[in-house]
This record gives C-alpha cells, sequence and structure tokens, in this order.
C-alpha cells in the first residue's frame, strides 16, 4: 500500500482533504486541508473558534459561503469536519440523535459548474471507541442533478492506518471528481508528524491551509498556513 505522502504528491491539486488516521504511537487523529488556484481560495486560514475550527478570508475580503466555513466542531460527543457548511448541518443533526447515515442524507454537492465540487464530511462518534463514518455528496458522472450520497463506515484502524477522500483528482491543469475515497500507509508517531507529512506533499503553489486533531481535543489542533496570516 502506498505512503500517504505519495498519494498526496501524486494528486496535483486535491482541492479539499478529509482524513482519518491512526499514527504509529496509537493515537486516532483526524485532517482537513484545503487547496486553492484563485487568488481569493487562497487568501484564505484556518482559525480557532468556539469550540471548532473556522475556514475565514484573509485582510479585508467578503465572507462567500462556498470559501468560509465552519471546517471542525466539537460538540455533544461528536467530531465533525469538512469541506462547508454542512459541517454544521451534520453536527446539528446529530445532536437530534440522528445517525450518521441519517445526518449526511440529503446533502448536496457545491453549485459550482462545470466542477461541482463533492462536499466531504467525517462524523466521529466520541463515545464508541471513535467509530467513523465518511460522508460525500456528489454529481453523477452521468449528469444526474441529484446527488449520489455516500456513506462510508471506517472502524479499527491500525497504527499507520490513513482512509482520505479528496473533493478532485487532477493533475494541477484539468480537474475530474475525486474517487470516492483511498487507502495508505503513513509512518508519523503523532499529529505533529502526520501534519507535516501530508503538508510537505501538497503542491506548494496550490496548498493554503491543514489541521491535525486527535479527537477530543480540537482545541490543540496543530494548524499549518502558506500564507503569512496566522490563526
Amino acid at each position: 500500500m502506498d505512503q500517504v505522502h505519495e498519494v498526496v504528491a501524486g494528486n496535483r491539486y486535491p482541492g479539499r482533504g478529509v482524513l482519518w488516521a491512526r499514527t504509529l504511537g496509537g493515537a486516532l487523529c483526524g485532517g482537513y486541508f484545503l487547496t486553492g488556484r484563485s487568488a481569493a481560495s487562497k487568501a484564505r486560514v484556518l482559525r480557532r473558534g468556539d469550540g471548532g475550527l473556522i475556514v475565514a478570508p484573509t485582510g479585508e475580503l467578503a465572507h462567500d459561503p462556498l470559501r468560509h466555513y465552519v471546517a471542525a466542531r466539537e460538540r455533544g460527543g461528536w467530531l465533525v469536519f469538512g469541506n462547508g457548511g454542512q459541517v454544521a448541518m451534520v453536527s446539528d443533526r446529530l445532536q437530534e440523535g440522528r445517525t450518521p447515515t441519517e445526518a449526511t442524507s440529503g446533502l448536496a454537492y457545491e453549485p459550482d459548474p462545470p466542477i461541482f465540487t463533492p462536499r466531504i464530511t467525517v462524523a466521529v462518534d466520541l463515545h464508541s471507541g471513535h467509530d467513523t463514518w465518511f460522508g460525500a455528496a456528489r454529481r453523477s458522472a452521468g449528469g444526474r442533478s441529484a446527488a449520489d450520497v455516500l456513506t462510508l463506515a471506517v472502524r479499527d484502524l491500525g497504527p499507520g492506518d490513513v482512509v482520505l477522500m479528496t473533493t478532485y483528482r487532477s493533475d494541477g491543469h484539468q480537474v475530474a471528481t475525486g474517487v470516492p475515497f483511498l487507502e495508505a500507509r503513513t509512518g508519523a508517531a503523532d499529529q505533529d508528524e502526520l501534519l507535516e507529512e501530508v503538508w510537505a506533499a501538497l503542491a506548494p503553489e496550490f496548498r493554503v491551509a491543514m489541521a491535525v486533531f486527535e479527537p477530543g481535543r480540537l482545541a490543540d489542533a496543530a494548524i499549518r498556513h502558506e500564507t503569512a496570516a496566522r490563526v
């Protein structure tokens, strides 16, 4: 199985990515990263907020709901993270007692033709031994307007195991919807090493920000930015 840095480096422009891993030190870690091609997409930071991480604009840029959102939230026994406003929605649904499959149902991909960016979300049950679900709302390859919603349950990761989902697969020029999910290996001993391994594999001309965090310790997330701005 490929190492996670090889998988990431092989996808020149992955868009946004979520991952769930167990380090060689035994810790479970979630991760979220952003890459961008336009000036507006690059002018973003990951900022610590009330119980979560927020993707916010730098400088005086106006709020854009497709680019600025709660990227991770930890509340009521659930950790939820992903690439858009659906993170808050899924978190709220889980608080209502819905299952992860129910919480991610009905989600839509982004209204950004011609790419139609998938919505990707991870939900971690902090009370059940950290059972984890990946959810993705994707546009049909056949062009149907209704979203195809994928739910993937991930359990019992061994040391070094990584599950990864990205919005795109690209050579840096042509962009297509990413594959449903990927599995890889990491040699990282802890969250900081995992952050550095993936961050270094992202193409410098596209990378924007990344955070890696342990469940129950979102406030202690390790964060990197390509810009001079800092949280």
